[in-house]
């Protein structure tokens, strides 16, 4: 059975850091990916990792927060820095099984997904 469990998250204030991971198990994916949605808004794109290393990341999050990927141990983590504000959001770990690159910022490219952990930036 395909499980994605986070860990992580929290309340940190802006210029922070929080790190998230997601552990997976009962496959390897080909690309593994986070995923947010804001209070009020829809589920939007915030990073991903191809099984060969490769990442994509959403312009609003562009040097401040790295994406990887252990295969060995089939975890992806997500390394916030510089945290703002409008980085309030529950964050989502995705994966999937194929590796196109210009579907990867879209949700419903994905067929797994992890619960959701509540990250909140105080200003």
């Amino acid at each position: 059975q395909v499980q994605l469990v986070e860990s992580g998250g929290g309340l940190v204030q802006a210029g922070g850091s929080l790190r998230l991971s997601c552990a997976a198990s009962g496959r390897t994916f080909s690309t593994q990916g986070w995923f947010r949605r804001p209070p009020g808004k829809d589920r939007e794109f915030v990073a991903a990792t191809w099984i060969g290393g490769s990442t994509r990341y959403a312009d609003s999050v562009k040097g401040r927060f790295t994406i990887s990927r252990d295969n060995a141990k089939n975890t992806v983590s997500l390394q916030m820095n510089s945290l703002k504000p409008e980085d309030t959001a529950v964050y989502y770990c995705a994966a999937r099984g194929t590796t196109a690159w210009g579907t990867a910022s879209s949700p419903e490219n994905y067929g797994y997904w992890g619960q959701g952990t509540q990250v909140t930036v105080s200003s």
